[in-house]
């Protein structure tokens, strides 16, 4: 089992910047490939970024890419991701994911992970 709190969120406007961190704890961090996703109100939760267990592979969604960047302290046991240029669009529910497969297609799914945080809010003022 992997506990995993959100914090960092708020309400910024638009081209400010936030950073997000997820901690964990309970399993091996580096075990776990890290996901963020995120979820407009009545709308679906969608992939953000996500980074693999050493690193050494990042991915993420067209709409954050140039903007949003994930990152992992496997010391710390913590997975930040750190957004600039923030949009209107960009608000939501924030909430970090983790499972313990070596994901090298389906990073994307919400389905591929398996634990998950309860989410911070991020909400861009225009």
């Amino acid at each position: 089992q992997v506990q995993l709190v959100e914090s960092g969120g708020g309400l910024v406007q638009a081209g400010d910047s936030l950073r997000l961190s997820c901690a964990t704890s309970g399993r091996t961090f580096s075990n776990y490939f890290m996901g963020w996703f995120r979820q407009a109100p009545g709308k679906e939760r969608l992939f953000v970024a996500a980074i693999s267990q050493n690193a050494g592979s990042t991915y993420y969604a067209d709409s954050v890419k140039g903007r949003f960047t994930i990152s992992r302290d496997n010391a710390k046991s913590t997975v930040d991701l750190q957004m600039n240029s923030l949009k209107p669009e960009d608000t939501g529910l924030y909430y970090c994911a983790a499972t313990a497969s070596r994901l090298y297609t389906a990073w994307g799914a919400r389905s591929a992970y398996d634990y998950w945080g309860q989410g911070t809010q991020v909400t861009v003022s225009s």
